[in-house]
């Protein structure tokens, strides 16, 4: 079993919504910094989000004011809410943490696995 599980992708209209989710180990989602990134083929992984264990949250320009991010303590898990999605939103999203925001964004220590997102126009 991975420390960060994610879940949620699928086929979604573009300018609809879809919620992602990750459930990361106890010890890790107490003290960690989680984000996500989005990874689509020929390009380099790209961070989209982050938030803190005080429920700060931190936005890549291109997600801010569509994306949300929550997480929910008494399950462990963190929840990605994709609104008003567009085409170039696709790709296959990561869950990651790490114990630094910087660290989190140029390269985290923890990785789930991926699941993809497709949008169709």
């Amino acid at each position: 079993q991975g420390q960060l599980v994610e879940s949620g992708g699928g086929l979604a209209q573009a300018g609809s919504s879809l919620t992602l989710s990750c459930v990361v180990s106890g010890d890790i989602f107490k003290t960690h910094f989680l984000g996500w990134f989005r990874q689509v083929p020929g390009k380099e992984r790209q961070w989209i989000a982050a938030i803190s264990s005080r429920r700060n949250t931190y936005y890549e320009d291109s997600v801010r004011g569509r994306f949300t991010l929550s997480r929910d303590n008494a399950v462990n898990t963190m929840f990605l809410q994709m609104n008003s999605l567009k085409p170039e939103d696709a790709g296959v999203y990561y869950c990651a943490a790490d114990s630094m925001i910087l660290n989190l964004q140029r390269g985290p220590r923890y990785w789930g696995r991926g699941t993809q997102v497709t949008v169709s126009s």
